[in-house]
């Protein structure tokens, strides 16, 4: 009975009830009249829009990748790639269609019931999106397992699905963060540095563009990045488990079914457990922010736990698969408490300080604090993938990553939770709700920063497990297929491969960084010609033309994000087939390496220059309009493309690689 597919499923049913049900509720709460109304569907239809030319894109290039898949590998492994597709897509959706919709209700929840009310209708806004992306994926893998499950060429088959998932996140995740952070740049440069106006000033051009991007980016792109790492966790799991050897089977209990649906158990197991820390929360609103969501994130995290060991022992798995379940778990954590030291801790207040002597050295200390961020949570990894590999052998990496992302209801909640507030916050200073309530979106979007910082770090040292997870399982079907092959360091195939494969981190970033500053240098033109050209705008006495720059970001993004999207589809076929498995094998393992080093050193730096922004933007040395305020404005806004744009790229990028591999192995021996 444990072992029946239709279990996630209906527990992926259960999700997107409970998902319905908090959506329903958010609608019964007030979403304002007159200017906050007409500010809010601004918003929404900007997102809206976008997110339909982007689907409009993306859908093009997946019905090339369908036609490819049926050509080469049938008619099973095309079918799951369309649903993993389809079910990534909708996730992200989802997710940005109700934060759309609670961004104005926690507005006017601050500024008529007080901060404990915006709180709950910010977090359930969230918390949608981390139902979704759980119960989404719980249900697609739930179907194909039941249906395909049970044999070789089914679970290779339900790779596909990864694969799918995988390429609507690289591309939701790139062209969101092309968008926003394009917005973000020009509204910041014009209006702070330029103008001298405050953040989401409703005379600024940029600020609808701005918080559409917080929606499309932060939002649907970061919900499409874990849907893919989450999917990933699982199906390399399982197929580690298919290729298991006698001897491992015996060793980690002797039932290899019950090993391939371990990962589909602990994650509906994890659904359940989400959804206890996501009503925590709410029991917890009356505190402060912090509190609460700290509470609903490690008590959900504690409870899995503790329930996993129980799981494993039912179905007769042994304690070592428990263990490897329970270092990932930690180690999640770990890597989120010190994410938010190096985001929000004295490194913080260091690089604010050195504002005092000009932009120059904001930039030497927000670099410096991004690289030393990386040390600590890369030997968490390492510590993770060593003591799940001693507990469980390579199946056992695959599940450190299931145990850390089977709680992502909840972690996906409170990062999908910052954005709402941010929009709120934006919502409250365009329609002049006063400083009180300002003050409520403030304090709520303090800890959102936190919060999306500590899910950037979680988000990478979990794409870091799943790729791994993913290599081992593409190394273990090569190997069958050719009893000899070894990627060994002295090899020069396999080294060949780790250079040409830490390229491609170092490309992709350079791409995006290009397509923010072209796109931010077109939207700083065209603020800078409105505030010029527009009879009475910084006097506050007409209105801006908004849809202008929402076209510019939109038409940057839909550019800008189709060659790093191919190059990251493209490049496993080329080296596979041009250079062989070795080299193949080679380039995994060097981009992977890089791209955790590089995605931790964008996120910490980005995420540390930001905070040092609103560090000083609370009054510290000299406050708004400084000079010290101008410095930490520049180094957030090159921070910006860094931490939202470039370094979240870095996951789907190996995923994304590591997932294509796996798919088209059987093509290569």
């Amino acid at each position: 009975m444990l072992t029946n597919a239709l279990l996630p499923i209906a527990f992926g049913a259960v999700g997107m009830v409970s998902a319905f049900l908090i959506y329903a509720n958010i609608l019964k709460t007030p979403s304002g009249e007159g200017r906050v109304k007409e500010i809010a569907d601004e918003i929404h239809l900007g997102a809206m829009v976008f997110m339909a030319s982007e689907y409009k894109r993306l859908g093009i290039f997946c019905l090339m990748c369908i036609a490819a898949l049926y050509a080469s590998l049938g008619i099973d492994t095309a079918i799951a790639f369309t649903l993993g597709a389809i079910c990534s897509g909708t996730a992200g959706y989802i997710g940005m269609y109700s934060a759309t919709k609670a961004n104005v209700r926690t507005a006017v929840a601050a500024n008529t019931k007080g901060a404990a009310a915006a709180l709950n209708v910010a977090f359930f806004g969230g918390s949608i999106m981390g139902l979704t992306v759980a119960s989404m994926g719980l249900i697609g893998i739930g179907v194909l397992y039941h249906f395909m499950g049970g044999t070789v060429h089914g679970v290779e088959s339900i790779e596909g699905f990864a694969m799918g998932g995988s390429s609507v996140a690289l591309f939701s995740r790139v062209g969101g963060g092309i968008f926003t952070k394009s917005a973000d740049v020009g509204a910041d440069l014009v209006g702070k540095v330029e103008a001298g106006i405050p953040e989401d000033d409703p005379r600024n051009p940029a600020v609808i563009a701005d918080n559409v991007g917080d929606n499309v980016g932060d939002v649907a792109g970061m919900g499409s990045d874990i849907f893919e790492s989450y999917c990933g966790a699982m199906i390399a799991s399982i197929a580690l488990a298919a290729s298991m050897s006698i001897e491992n089977i015996a060793r980690l209990g002797g039932d290899q079914a019950v090993l391939q649906f371990m990962p589909l158990a602990l994650a509906s197991l994890g659904l359940v457990c989400s959804l206890v820390g996501i009503f925590a929360v709410n029991m917890f609103s009356s505190k402060t922010a912090d509190v609460a969501l700290r509470f609903g994130t490690i008590g959900s995290a504690a409870i899995f736990i503790a329930a996993a060991y129980f799981l494993v022992v039912t179905m007769g798995g042994a304690i070592g698969i428990w263990i490897a379940v329970l270092v990932g778990a930690i180690g999640g954590i770990i890597v989120g408490l010190v994410t938010e030291y190096y985001t929000g801790g004295a490194p913080v207040r260091k690089i604010a300080k050195d504002g005092e002597t000009g932009p120059a050295t904001v930039m030497i200390s927000g670099l410096a604090t991004g690289m030393q961020s990386v040390a600590v949570p890369v030997l968490t990894i390492a510590a993770i993938i060593f003591c799940a590999n001693e507990a469980a052998g390579l199946y056992g990496v695959g599940l450190a990553a299931v145990g850390m992302l089977s709680t992502v209801g909840i972690t996906m909640a409170i990062d999908a939770y910052g954005p709402v507030a941010d929009n709120a916050g934006g919502i409250a200073e365009m329609a002049n709700m006063g400083k009180e309530t300002r003050e409520i979106t403030d304090s709520l979007d303090e800890v959102g920063n936190s919060t999306a910082a500590i899910g950037k770090g979680f988000a990478i040292s979990a794409a870091a497990l799943a790729a791994l997870a993913l290599i081992s399982a593409y190394i273990s079907k090569v190997s069958k297929g050719d009893p000899d092959f070894v990627l060994a360091i002295n090899d020069p195939m396999v080294l060949c491969g780790m250079f040409i494969g830490g390229i491609f981190p170092f490309l992709v970033s350079a791409m995006t960084m290009t397509a923010v500053g072209d796109a931010a240098f077109d939207m700083i033109v065209e603020v800078r010609r409105q505030f010029k050209e527009i009879p009475g705008l910084l006097e506050g006495k007409a209105k801006p033309d908004t849809a202008r720059c929402v076209d510019i970001a939109t038409r940057a993004a839909l550019r800008k994000m189709t060659m790093p999207g191919s190059m990251a589809v493209l490049a496993p076929v080329i080296i596979g087939f041009g250079l062989g498995p070795k080299a193949l094998g080679g380039m995994l393992a060097g981009a992977l390496v890089c791209c955790v080093m590089m995605a931790l050193m964008m996120a910490n730096a980005g995420g540390a220059w930001d905070n040092a922004k609103k560090f000083v933007e609370k009054g510290n040395l000299g406050g708004k309009g400084s000079d010290v305020h101008k410095a930490a404005v520049v180094g957030d806004t090159v921070g910006d493309p860094l931490k939202d744009t470039s370094g979240p790229a870095m996951n789907i990028l190996i995923n994304v690689m590591a997932i294509v591999s796996l798919v088209i192995s059987p093509l290569l021996v």
